[in-house]
């Protein structure tokens, strides 16, 4: 058996745009390997070039077939496109994971792109600390545009504008609701609105919706992004010119306007919380069957409440990382 890599041998490759090293990468980021971690630090540090564009859009709204139609576009004016589709089962046990690869089968065959699915591995909203592990390696690996599909369903519609610095929802005509993104709670996250399957004959009602819930929304004055409503096809392969227009005219806003610097320092911050609370919930875990049990023997008893027994495990997680690092 061929001995292990270390995961800081990969690096230089991965930079350079080595696919299996990128590959090698994500695959142990998702696993949890703590041995890839300096890797990852050392790749973070030549992130920030990409256009991350999330998108996000209930279930049947054709998001994979979207994706697949625009990352081709988006191949024909010469940039490099990477798509990372978030996947709500295991990782091992296949499922939709293998629908994503058969659609799009033949991106996978452009030296251009790469697709990779990953599971959600139960994180709440959906974005896996390894997915956004994977954005910074394909950008460190000089992907020009990187498009997150979400699993399009809870809190992730919502969670994805924290991970991009463009997020387009899509919505489908005859789904039960024309404006489902609207009750979901998404209009306000969306950059851009996609009505999909416009070649259906109620797919105008949709748009039109829209556009009128869009325009009680806007805010008037110059230097404000218009929020588009752009109808596609994939199947007959409408609208996916004007959707990749919109997302390079939106990325220009954003880097004319300032706002990028104020994103970019929004998934900064959003992203290291979230890495703070996992690595507290992950220390709760392993305490559970010695000083949590402890304490939760004594709430349940009314001998303290879980506000005081909260603080209590919390001050004696400072205390041993206080020690462990000294």
């Amino acid at each position: 058996m061929a001995e292990r890599v270390a995961s800081t041998d990969l690096v230089k490759d991965a930079r350079a745009g080595q696919r299996r090293a990128m590959a090698r990468l994500i695959s142990r980021a998702e696993a949890g390997d703590a041995e890839c971690r300096p890797a990852l630090a050392e790749l973070y540090r030549h992130t920030g070039r990409a256009h991350v564009v999330g998108i996000t859009g209930v279930p049947g709204s054709g998001k994979s077939t979207l994706v697949q139609k625009l990352a081709q576009e988006i191949r024909k004016s010469g940039r490099t496109v990477a798509v990372v589709a978030i996947d709500p089962s295991s990782p091992y046990s296949g499922g939709s994971i293998l629908g994503d690869r058969v659609r799009m089968a033949e991106l996978a065959m452009d030296s251009g792109a790469f697709i990779r699915s990953m599971a959600t591995r139960g994180s709440l909203g959906g974005l896996a600390r390894a997915s956004l592990d994977a954005v910074d390696i394909l950008d460190a690996g000089g992907f020009d545009v990187i498009l997150i599909e979400t699993v399009g369903v809870g809190q992730d519609e919502v969670d994805v504008v924290k991970a991009a610095h463009t997020t387009v929802v899509v919505s489908a005509p005859g789904l039960g609701d024309d404006i489902q993104a609207i009750k979901a709670g998404v209009l306000e996250i969306a950059d851009i609105h996609v009505v999909s399957k416009a070649d259906r004959s109620d797919a105008n009602r949709t748009v039109s919706e829209l556009k009128g819930m869009l325009m009680l929304d806007m805010t008037p004055g110059s230097g404000i992004w218009r929020c588009p409503v752009i109808p596609t096809s994939a199947e007959q392969s409408t609208g996916i010119t004007d959707l990749a227009e919109a997302l390079d005219r939106h990325r220009d806003h954003l880097e004319k306007s300032g706002e990028m610097e104020q994103r970019r320092a929004q998934i900064a911050a959003t992203r290291t919380i979230k890495i703070a609370e996992e690595i507290v919930r992950e220390d709760f875990i392993r305490q559970r069957e010695s000083r949590m049990a402890e304490l939760l023997d004594k709430v349940t008893r009314r001998e303290t409440d879980p506000h005081a027994a909260a603080v209590e495990l919390l001050t004696a997680l400072k205390e041993r990382m206080n020690h462990e690092s000294a």
